[in-house]
């Protein structure tokens, strides 16, 4: 937030939404694709500007609802999605889009910004100093073969399983969902949810 969407974008605002009071909530699933997307301008870190940002942009469908403009797409950000999981008090993680993933050679993961000299592990608060952050990545092999569709934890790729532990790890989050494509059929089940 704010380059990702106009709607309420913390979990907090759930209670305002639907009229239950936060003593109502159980869990607070954290939804995140596997990669980085961003809409309109905005400093963005982990973004790809070319053909692997190209490639997640066509394999993941990453077009505009309304209006059909390109998203801007990059690595995933372990940098911010700490700070999403910190704001959000997310109890477990939802990951989308493990299927995207499954033509690249190597993956990479922002474990860390350099800004003006400095490794830092948070985010900054100012958008300016945020436009002059560099990633740091972790470098992970890739899988290379269809995870399209599969249900079963133990199905997957060892690589794609690494992968989402790696996340799992730096968010302190555990994992609970997992969607290898659209269809809701799709899905890993980690945690019995609903």
């Amino acid at each position: 937030y704010p380059y990702v969407t106009s709607s309420n974008t913390v979990a907090g605002t759930a209670a305002t939404g639907s009229g239950f009071g936060p003593l109502y909530l159980d869990e607070v699933l954290g939804l995140l694709k596997v990669y980085t997307t961003r809409v309109g301008a905005g400093p963005f870190p982990t973004e790809l500007s070319d053909e692997q940002g190209k490639i997640l942009a066509q394999r993941g469908h990453e077009f505009g609802s309304n209006t059909g403009r390109p998203r801007r797409c990059g690595w995933f950000d372990a940098v911010a999605m700490k700070r999403s999981a910190q704001i959000n008090s997310f109890s477990s993680l939802c990951l989308t889009k493990l299927d995207i993933l499954d033509t690249f050679e190597t993956i990479k993961i922002c474990v860390a910004y350099r800004c003006e000299g400095q490794i830092v592990t948070t985010p900054p608060l100012e958008n300016e100093q945020l436009s002059l952050c560099e990633p740091i990545y972790e470098i992970l092999p890739g899988w290379q073969q269809s995870t399209q569709g599969i249900q079963h934890w133990e199905d997957l790729p060892k690589n794609a399983q690494a992968y989402l532990t790696r996340i799992e790890t730096l968010l302190a989050v555990p994992i609970a969902l997992i969607s290898t494509g659209a269809g809701r059929e799709e899905t890993i089940r980690l945690k019995a949810l609903f």
